[in-house]
């Protein structure tokens, strides 16, 4: 009998990952010159735990490799602080459309892209701010770049659609629906540039969005044992969290799977699904 997939607290299977990797390898182009491998998945999905088994088996295989995750892209505290104020009082919260610096993104991607090193920014969740660049390490130059993030390639909603709030966040403090409405163009002009250099996309595919707030709390207790003395969020705390998070999230449900080049069904406990 087939032994079952580890979740990703433990790791994937180690035969998943080899396979993906081989598909991210089997899919350079023509020269194989440096490209980008992008791996989505809503939040606690195991994104980043794929990124990483797959980081540490392309340098087993002898080759470079620098992982990056949208999440490094955050702007920091003061600049959504700004944000907030002179947009909407929301976008102080890290996350959503319109929070992220995609210049940095596309630069970065760009200088590895063409065989240069460059600064890999890192994002200090608890502290919720970016790391100072003197804190970023130098990739060198690499063969693969594998590039992670919970709304990769998501598309805009209709305007109609967004006119109905989907949960409590939205009806309490976006009655108006001016968040929303931002962050949806935010997705619409902000981020196709960064899209464009994503040269192949997984969907790690959950079996809905009612999985994520579990999801995420699990992934919230592991981070928090990892950094105790410093403080995370409370459960509450993080079930509102996660409805920054929801509208996009169930658009990335319902639009990847016909976008990505591939799309790998997860059940409740985050194990693939056979094809």
């Amino acid at each position: 009998m087939a032994r079952a997939p580890h979740p990703p607290a433990d790791g994937f299977d180690p035969a998943f990952v080899a396979d993906v990797l081989d598909d991210a390898l089997g899919h350079r182009g023509p020269g194989h010159g440096v490209r980008v491998y992008a791996i989505a998945g809503l939040q606690g999905s195991g994104k980043s735990t794929l990124a990483a088994q797959l980081a540490a088996l392309a340098r087993a295989r002898g080759l470079r490799c620098a992982s990056l995750s949208i999440d490094d892209f955050y702007l920091g505290r003061g600049q959504r602080r700004r944000l907030a104020r002179r947009v909407h009082p929301l976008l102080a919260t890290r996350g959503p459309p319109g929070t992220h610096d995609v210049a940095l993104a596309c630069d970065t991607l760009d200088a590895l892209c063409a065989g240069r090193s460059a600064r890999l920014p890192r994002f200090d969740k608890l502290a919720d701010t970016r790391l100072p660049p003197s804190c970023w390490r130098d990739s060198g130059r690499v063969d693969l770049v594998l590039f992670e993030g919970w709304l990769l390639k998501t598309p805009p909603q209709d305007a109609t659609a967004l006119a109905a709030p989907i949960n409590a966040l939205e009806r309490d403090e976006d009655a108006d629906g001016r968040w929303r409405r931002w962050c949806n163009r935010a997705l619409a002009d902000a981020y196709p540039p960064l899209w464009s250099r994503l040269d192949r996309l997984l969907f790690l595919q959950p079996p809905g969005f009612e999985v994520v707030p579990q999801w995420r709390w699990q992934q919230e207790c592991r981070l928090q044992a990892s950094r105790p003395h410093h403080r995370g969020m409370t459960r509450p705390q993080l079930e509102r969290f996660v409805q920054f998070y929801e509208r996009v999230s169930r658009q990335a449900l319902r639009t990847l799977p016909g976008l990505a080049e591939r799309t790998v069904p997860l059940d409740a406990r985050r194990r693939p699904l056979p094809a």
